[in-house]
């Protein structure tokens, strides 16, 4: 904000006369229309004018500081331009110096976001991988569950902004204004839904179950031929209403038993490639920061979306998992990614 000028000599002319008619610093300011500290300030000290800023010079670094900035950056992912000048000894910069010496090497990003893998969990994800590596993949139907709100990530409702114009507003509610549960799979090229799963219901065993009957099964499964009926292989996570023993008896009299239902490793999203698809669906449909007033304004928006999902980026994504159980392999059982 730049500064606002002194009183001029005729406004302190002023001041005086309607100091000697007996008016008000409140009533002086208003009739100057300044500000009634000015006015304050001016009766305290009718000599002392508004203290200009001093322009300090700015500290320039080294090249052998520099360097140490960008080793420093490199060994501190995530830490302040503060945090970084202070481990190199650096003082003295301004924190906008410090950020843009540090925006010619560094981003600002967030930390990603990863489930926790144990040597137990480790192990299995390696057996899993040895397991199904000569598996078709294209007769696997990858599903999962994805929950979407009204107003979706809050680091998503970032963008340039053109010099001169405001920020447009944005709702802010609590629960992120409430959402919808969405479930859906792939397999080869295919999309099977996405389904909604009615608003209020927990997916507990029983409802999973009736919520697979009711979509997955009536609406899809049933028209397909006996011999891909015989070849599928469902899979699912294992969250509570999907590993359960109600579930899985209740799979095994729909015939999926046995080798047709895949077995999961614990804590591995990264494996499931139906994950991207979720991403795919979520930028489209809060791209610009979009929010979104009633959760059927945003169910619409997902199927509209998940229609533009062509078959190509689905079968790229299935395609994919030869290259993940490699990838799972080759970093003994550690996380690979998305």
């Amino acid at each position: 904000m730049g500064q606002k000028k002194d009183l001029t000599g005729s406004e302190k002319s002023k001041i005086v006369r309607y100091l000697a008619e007996g008016c008000s610093s409140l009533k002086i300011a208003k009739l100057l229309k300044r500000d009634p500290r000015t006015i304050k300030r001016f009766i305290q000290n009718s000599q002392q004018g508004r203290k200009k800023r001093v322009e300090k010079p700015r500290r320039k670094i080294t090249a052998h500081e520099l360097r140490k900035v960008k080793r420093a950056a490199a060994k501190m992912p995530l830490a302040t331009s503060l945090a970084i000048f202070q481990s190199c000894n650096i003082t003295g910069v301004p924190k906008s110096t410090r950020c843009a010496i540090l925006r010619d090497m560094a981003k600002v990003r967030k930390a990603e976001r990863r489930p926790p893998l144990n040597k137990t969990h480790k192990l299995k994800r390696q057996d899993w991988a040895k397991k199904y590596l000569k598996t078709d993949f294209s007769k696997v139907l990858w599903t999962d569950e994805m929950r979407v709100s009204l107003d979706g990530p809050d680091g998503w409702a970032r963008g340039w902004i053109g010099k001169g114009q405001r920020a447009p507003v944005r709702l802010r509610r609590q629960q992120s204004g409430g959402g919808v549960l969405v479930w859906a799979g792939i397999i080869k090229d295919e999309l099977v839904g996405p389904f909604r799963v009615e608003d209020g219901v927990k997916l507990n065993s029983q409802s999973y179950c009736q919520f697979l009957e009711d979509t997955f099964f009536k609406q899809w499964y049933r028209k397909k031929s006996a011999s891909f009926k015989k070849n599928m292989i469902f899979m699912q996570d294992n969250a509570p209403s999907h590993a359960s023993k109600y579930s899985t008896a209740w799979l095994a009299r729909k015939g999926i038993k046995e080798e047709k239902l895949m077995t999961w490793p614990p804590c591995s999203p990264d494996l499931n490639p139906i994950e991207n698809l979720w991403s795919i669906i979520k930028c489209e449909i809060y791209k610009e920061g979009k929010q979104y007033t009633s959760l059927n304004s945003v169910w619409e928006a997902v199927v509209a979306a998940a229609r533009n999902v062509d078959g190509e980026q689905i079968k790229t994504l299935t395609e994919s998992m030869d290259g993940r159980l490699l990838s799972v392999l080759a970093k003994k059982g550690g996380y690979i990614g998305r």
